[in-house]
Protein backbone atom coordinates (compact mmCIF):
# COMPACT_ATOMS: atom_id res chain seq x y z
CA UNK A 1 0.00 0.00 0.00
CA UNK A 2 1.05 3.07 -0.89
CA UNK A 3 1.34 5.41 2.23
CA UNK A 4 2.20 9.10 0.35
CA UNK A 5 -0.59 11.59 0.25
CA UNK A 6 -1.27 13.33 -3.10
CA UNK A 7 -2.44 16.87 -2.99
CA UNK A 8 -3.84 17.95 -6.08
CA UNK A 9 -6.64 20.53 -7.75
CA UNK A 10 -10.32 19.09 -7.53
CA UNK A 11 -11.37 17.73 -10.76
CA UNK A 12 -15.02 17.19 -11.68
CA UNK A 13 -15.12 13.64 -11.06
CA UNK A 14 -14.02 13.64 -7.75
CA UNK A 15 -17.79 15.17 -6.61
CA UNK A 16 -18.70 11.67 -5.08
CA UNK A 17 -15.58 12.08 -3.10
CA UNK A 18 -16.02 15.81 -2.25
CA UNK A 19 -19.30 16.17 -1.29
CA UNK A 20 -19.09 14.02 2.33
CA UNK A 21 -15.87 15.60 2.97
CA UNK A 22 -17.57 19.36 2.53
CA UNK A 23 -20.70 17.56 4.38
CA UNK A 24 -18.01 17.10 7.58
CA UNK A 25 -17.10 20.45 7.46
CA UNK A 26 -20.15 22.09 7.33
CA UNK A 27 -21.69 19.37 10.21
CA UNK A 28 -18.45 20.23 12.15
CA UNK A 29 -19.40 23.61 12.23
CA UNK A 30 -23.02 23.12 12.98
CA UNK A 31 -24.46 23.17 9.63
CA UNK A 32 -26.51 19.71 9.00
CA UNK A 33 -29.93 18.65 9.45
CA UNK A 34 -31.93 21.76 9.45
CA UNK A 35 -29.48 24.32 9.79
CA UNK A 36 -27.71 22.36 6.10
CA UNK A 37 -26.58 24.90 3.84
CA UNK A 38 -29.26 25.12 1.01
CA UNK A 39 -28.19 22.58 -1.69
CA UNK A 40 -27.80 25.36 -4.31
CA UNK A 41 -24.92 26.78 -2.26
CA UNK A 42 -23.19 23.40 -2.57
CA UNK A 43 -24.50 23.25 -6.13
CA UNK A 44 -22.65 26.37 -6.60
CA UNK A 45 -19.62 26.17 -4.70
CA UNK A 46 -18.75 22.90 -6.63
CA UNK A 47 -19.49 24.41 -9.95
CA UNK A 48 -17.17 27.70 -9.02
CA UNK A 49 -14.29 25.64 -8.69
CA UNK A 50 -14.19 24.60 -12.34
CA UNK A 51 -14.87 27.86 -13.86
CA UNK A 52 -11.94 29.85 -14.31
CA UNK A 53 -13.41 33.14 -14.30
CA UNK A 54 -13.74 32.34 -10.31
CA UNK A 55 -11.18 33.42 -7.68
CA UNK A 56 -12.34 30.43 -5.75
CA UNK A 57 -9.98 27.08 -5.71
CA UNK A 58 -10.07 23.73 -4.34
CA UNK A 59 -7.41 20.89 -3.42
CA UNK A 60 -7.99 17.81 -2.19
CA UNK A 61 -6.07 15.24 -0.55
CA UNK A 62 -6.04 11.67 -2.07
CA UNK A 63 -4.32 8.47 -1.19
CA UNK A 64 -5.14 5.06 -3.12
CA UNK A 65 -8.03 7.03 -4.76
CA UNK A 66 -9.78 8.01 -1.89
CA UNK A 67 -10.32 11.81 -0.96
CA UNK A 68 -8.68 12.50 2.47
CA UNK A 69 -9.03 16.15 2.46
CA UNK A 70 -9.55 19.28 1.33
CA UNK A 71 -9.18 23.07 1.18
CA UNK A 72 -10.72 25.49 -0.52
CA UNK A 73 -9.47 29.10 -0.77
CA UNK A 74 -9.76 32.79 -2.72
CA UNK A 75 -7.92 35.21 -3.85
CA UNK A 76 -9.07 38.86 -3.42
CA UNK A 77 -7.74 42.58 -3.64
CA UNK A 78 -6.75 44.32 -0.49
CA UNK A 79 -6.21 48.29 0.03
CA UNK A 80 -3.27 47.38 2.03
CA UNK A 81 -1.57 45.91 -0.37
CA UNK A 82 -0.60 45.83 -4.29
CA UNK A 83 -0.92 41.88 -4.72
CA UNK A 84 -3.69 39.78 -4.27
CA UNK A 85 -4.63 38.58 -0.50
CA UNK A 86 -5.34 34.10 -0.05
CA UNK A 87 -8.30 33.34 2.20
CA UNK A 88 -8.00 29.76 2.94
CA UNK A 89 -11.62 29.55 3.60
CA UNK A 90 -12.47 25.99 4.28
CA UNK A 91 -10.37 23.10 5.65
CA UNK A 92 -11.28 19.51 6.07
CA UNK A 93 -9.66 16.22 7.05
CA UNK A 94 -11.53 13.02 7.32
CA UNK A 95 -11.53 11.98 10.56
CA UNK A 96 -9.81 8.03 9.59
CA UNK A 97 -7.38 10.23 8.36
CA UNK A 98 -6.52 12.79 11.21
CA UNK A 99 -2.91 13.53 12.80
CA UNK A 100 -1.76 11.61 9.40
CA UNK A 101 -0.32 15.15 7.77
CA UNK A 102 -3.22 15.70 5.70
CA UNK A 103 -3.74 19.32 6.55
CA UNK A 104 -0.46 20.50 7.26
CA UNK A 105 0.14 18.93 3.41
CA UNK A 106 -2.56 21.24 2.54
CA UNK A 107 -1.83 24.14 4.16
CA UNK A 108 1.72 23.54 2.48
CA UNK A 109 0.18 23.36 -0.76
CA UNK A 110 -2.13 26.46 -0.46
CA UNK A 111 0.82 28.45 0.25
CA UNK A 112 2.69 27.41 -2.81
CA UNK A 113 -0.16 28.41 -4.75
CA UNK A 114 -0.29 31.88 -2.89
CA UNK A 115 3.73 32.36 -3.80
CA UNK A 116 2.57 31.25 -7.25
CA UNK A 117 -0.39 33.92 -7.66
CA UNK A 118 2.22 36.67 -5.65
CA UNK A 119 0.19 36.67 -3.14
CA UNK A 120 2.22 38.17 0.41
CA UNK A 121 -0.15 36.22 2.83
CA UNK A 122 -2.43 33.45 3.36
CA UNK A 123 -5.32 33.67 5.98
CA UNK A 124 -7.93 31.76 7.34
CA UNK A 125 -10.15 31.71 10.85
CA UNK A 126 -11.13 28.98 13.03
CA UNK A 127 -13.90 28.92 15.72
CA UNK A 128 -12.26 29.45 19.47
CA UNK A 129 -12.98 26.23 20.75
CA UNK A 130 -11.20 24.07 17.43
CA UNK A 131 -7.98 23.33 20.14
CA UNK A 132 -6.97 20.66 18.06
CA UNK A 133 -7.55 22.21 14.64
CA UNK A 134 -4.94 25.47 16.36
CA UNK A 135 -2.07 23.18 17.59
CA UNK A 136 -1.21 22.46 14.29
CA UNK A 137 -2.16 26.06 12.91
CA UNK A 138 0.38 27.40 15.72
CA UNK A 139 3.13 24.96 13.81
CA UNK A 140 2.08 27.13 10.37
CA UNK A 141 1.39 30.52 10.91
CA UNK A 142 1.29 33.10 13.81
CA UNK A 143 -2.20 34.36 15.11
CA UNK A 144 -2.59 37.89 13.79
CA UNK A 145 -4.56 39.53 17.15
CA UNK A 146 -7.70 40.63 15.21
CA UNK A 147 -11.22 39.38 16.61
CA UNK A 148 -13.90 39.04 13.52
CA UNK A 149 -17.03 40.48 13.86
CA UNK A 150 -19.99 39.71 12.12
CA UNK A 151 -24.04 40.99 11.35
CA UNK A 152 -26.15 38.43 9.50
CA UNK A 153 -28.43 40.35 7.28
Amino acid sequence: MNDAVLIRPVAPADHAGWKPLWDGYNAFYGRSGPTALPDEVSRTTWARFHDPAEPVHALVAERDGVLLGLAHYLFHRSTIQLEPSCYLQDLFTAPAARGQGVGHALIEHVYERAKAAHSPRVYWQTHETNATAMRLYDQLAEKSGFVVYRRLL
